[in-house]
């Protein structure tokens, strides 16, 4: 009987240490799936059904005219802006020829404005037409650039500008305009043409529609007239609405200023440069295997400089590329406890723009610079 029981207590003691086994098993895979979830990478795009977004050029009295890609035999062909994730801040624009997406670009060119047109994959260049009523066909061109923007406008034969929007299914309305990575009038090479900027749809930004064109060539050199640079703070912003200083750290640990850079009248799309002695180092987001992207500053040499915003005590904290949308990067600040504060550029009257990176190009990497794998470009851009 004694042994028995002992044989009876035997059986539950191995139940109950098969039960605590296998809870312990649960509870682990359980706290490893939350832990992935936690982490977005930014290769972790978060994806919504394409939305269509009509592009038009909008008359003085409030109409619309339909903006068409035309082939050599004047066959005409849709232009939209395609919305491919929860963001419409950067959408793309495309021409839509016999089922493709084709990219739409602004060419280089010696005249005065700049085509607007959608390249094939053979190279043809589909030249982008807004359409009036009559039947007239009223050039979308590049009419003057300030900073890294160049203003869209479609041109009657009289020489008046009609804007350039797209819209939304549901009333939304964004300025097209080209945007540049690279301050030189040429950003690359596509198929057979030279690039001098990418077409996209943003986030209306005030005044800059409001210029007077030059006697002189304004859409292929940067139209600064007596513009006075302003520079703006780069912080990050607390969940209780602190502003953490952000600075560069080279391999010694001095820090550098990291600033937003406005060289002309518009401030939607600025460069974000750290200032280190006498130069101004262009900050990216890097191209990384593992989980989110690190943000860091390139000197002339290749040279790596980290990007951290400091916080109250000192410490450092990382500022990353958190996760994507369509083209777009968030970009946070984590503390030690894993929390994420938004980074922001404030102007000195007040103005804030928000720190994104931005892609231009679906491919992981955007460029190599000074050797360096670069996953997105960091700017400071419109809300």
């Amino acid at each position: 009987m004694k042994h028995s029981t002992q044989l009876r207590v035997q059986a539950i003691y191995y139940k109950l240490f098969i039960l605590g086994f296998v809870l312990l098993f649960v509870a682990c895979k359980n706290g490893a799936s939350k832990e992935k979830k936690n982490e977005a990478t930014t290769d972790d795009i978060v994806k919504v059904e394409e939305i269509y977004w009509n592009v038009k050029a909008i008359q003085p009295d409030g109409k619309s005219l339909d903006i068409k890609a035309f082939n050599d035999q004047e066959k005409a062909f849709d232009v939209k802006g395609i919305q491919n994730s929860d963001q419409d801040n950067l959408i793309d624009i495309k021409a839509i020829v016999d089922g493709n997406n084709l990219p739409v670009k602004i060419l280089v060119s010696k005249d005065q404005f700049t085509p607007v047109v959608a390249i094939t994959p053979k190279g043809d260049a589909y030249k982008l037409q807004a359409v009036t009523p009559e039947g007239e066909k009223l050039q979308v061109i590049g009419v003057v650039r300030f900073g890294n923007i160049v203003i869209m406008k479609a041109m009657t034969k009289k020489g008046k500008f009609y804007g350039v929007k797209a819209i939304s299914p549901n009333g939304k309305l964004n300025d097209v305009k080209g945007i540049k990575i690279n301050p030189q009038d040429r950003e690359m090479s596509s198929r057979g043409h030279e690039i001098y900027a990418h077409v996209k749809a943003m986030h209306p930004s005030a005044n800059e529609d409001e210029f007077e064109l030059p006697k002189k060539n304004v859409a292929k050199a940067d139209y600064k007239s007596d513009f006075k640079r302003i520079i703006w703070n780069i912080e990050a912003v607390t969940t209780d609405g602190k502003n953490l200083d952000v600075k560069a750290f080279d391999a010694d640990g001095n820090a550098f200023d990291v600033k937003a850079t406005q060289d002309s009248k518009q401030h939607s799309f600025m460069n974000i440069k750290a200032f280190v002695n006498e130069e101004e180092l262009p900050v990216k987001i890097m191209h990384s295997e593992e989980g989110h992207a690190p943000i860091k500053a390139i000197g002339s040499d290749g040279s790596i400089y980290d990007i951290k915003a400091i916080a109250d005590g000192g410490a450092k904290l990382d500022v990353k590329g958190i996760s994507r949308s369509g083209n777009i990067i968030n970009v946070k600040a984590v503390n030690e406890n894993g929390e994420l504060y938004g980074v922001k550029a404030f102007a000195p009257d007040g103005k804030l723009n928000a720190v994104k990176g931005v892609k231009i190009f679906q491919r992981d990497i955007e460029m190599k610079l000074r050797g360096n794998p670069v996953y997105a470009h960091l700017k400071a851009i419109v809300q």
